[in-house]
């Protein structure tokens, strides 16, 4: 998983296709998840989220909408596909990621 900076987070969105995990450090069900995500990194046997700390980042969420953490949104090329709030299981995850 890689770390997102601030400097970073515009060039990230407007990639062909982004997943960032957004979390802040202190919550238990956001590091449940970060497991789950690099789980699935794991098996893909490549790094496929990036990292945001939401409490570095209160315009992205703004912005983005972002009701609660953790989340897990997907961005093509600048535009929001998809906002994950229940991450289930690594399985669901992963048919997730396949699916894209």
């Amino acid at each position: 998983m890689i770390n997102i900076i601030k400097t970073e987070v515009q060039s990230v969105i407007h990639q062909e296709q982004a997943r960032i995990f957004v979390h802040t450090p202190f919550c238990g069900t956001c590091q449940l998840a970060e497991k789950m995500l690099l789980a699935v990194e794991a098996m893909m046997g490549q790094e496929y989220y990036h990292k945001l700390n939401a409490s570095l980042f209160p315009d992205f969420m703004q912005e983005h909408q972002i009701e609660s953490v953790p989340c897990l949104i997907t961005f093509k090329q600048g535009e929001v596909q998809e906002k994950i709030y229940a991450f289930q299981s690594v399985q669901h995850m992963l048919a997730k990621m396949l699916s894209e």
